[in-house]
């Protein structure tokens, strides 16, 4: 029991640090899991968008202030008509922009629960991130603060979440390389990245978190399975808190060329264990 203990762990942490790393918690996990042995028919999926319920707590936790000024503003137009204010928009945008990455997830779920989940598949997404990335990085004009954000910057940015539905893109990866293609500052990208991530993610997780606790009170998972979520959850929580605070920090002032590298590097030692 302690050695899945200490792998939901692992897991919540390597959660917590990929998903806000453009660098792709799902292929990551995939990746870890198929190391790790941990069983695909039990977990798979299901505990991978439990554990993403921890980074979206870290992402409501960490942006908590701007979260209540974009909730009283919203529910002061809905109830006294008063005129939104700026946080009132921005959360109007996240509410918009969620919509197609949810449309698109629902209708591509079969296939991100089965096909999309192979090594292979993580190795060509690294790699196509990568060229995404890379050229955000050098072309993205980074003149616009969050405050500057519009309905269709924010709609383009969170088309781009759909995308990262193929494991190994990354969302944040993507969604930031966007934000900075529609002009926005590397940390503003970011920080509009995270609070979209905040709603699909919770969506997502508490939909698989449902079928988990079915299958809880089904028998089919056990109480030391229902521990193996819950240390999942708090591990990628605890780690997606602080990853937050550092990268919002780290590219104030850097590009994000040491992740292309990482990608590529991580992609090539893929396909070569795969005799690719």
């Amino acid at each position: 029991m302690l050695i899945n203990l200490l792998k939901a762990i692992f897991l919540g942490v390597l959660q917590g640090l990929t998903e806000f790393l453009p660098v792709s918690s799902t292929g990551h996990l995939i990746l870890a899991e198929n190391v790790l042995g941990v069983s695909q028919d039990k977990f798979g999926l299901t505990f991978d968008a439990a554990i993403h319920l921890g980074t979206a707590i870290a992402v409501f936790s960490f942006f908590y202030p701007l979260w209540v000024k974009i909730i009283k503003s919203l529910t002061k137009n809905i109830f006294s008509k008063e005129k939104l204010t700026s946080d009132g928009k921005l959360g109007l945008y996240i509410i918009l922009a969620t919509i197609p990455a949810a449309i698109i997830g629902l209708l591509l779920e079969e296939k991100i629960e089965t096909v999309f989940r192979q090594p292979k598949v993580v190795a060509f997404g690294l790699l196509a991130g990568s060229l995404i990335i890379f050229l955000a990085d050098k072309l993205g004009k980074q003149l616009f603060k969050l405050e500057k954000i519009t309905v269709l910057k924010s709609l383009l940015i969170g088309f781009s979440q759909s995308i990262a539905l193929i494991p190994g893109i990354s969302r944040s990866g993507v969604t930031i390389s966007t934000g900075m293609f529609t002009g926005l500052k590397r940390k503003s990208a970011a920080e509009i990245a995270f609070l979209l991530s905040g709603p699909i993610v919770l969506g997502a997780g508490g939909k698989k978190l449902l079928d988990a606790i079915t299958e809880f009170a089904s028998g089919k998972l056990t109480s030391a399975d229902f521990l193996f979520f819950a240390v999942g959850i708090i591990s990628a929580a605890v780690s997606g808190y602080f990853v937050i605070k550092f990268l919002l920090k780290y590219l104030q002032n850097h590009s994000m060329i040491v992740f292309v590298i990482y990608r590529i590097i991580l992609a090539a030692v893929i396909l070569i264990s795969l005799g690719m």
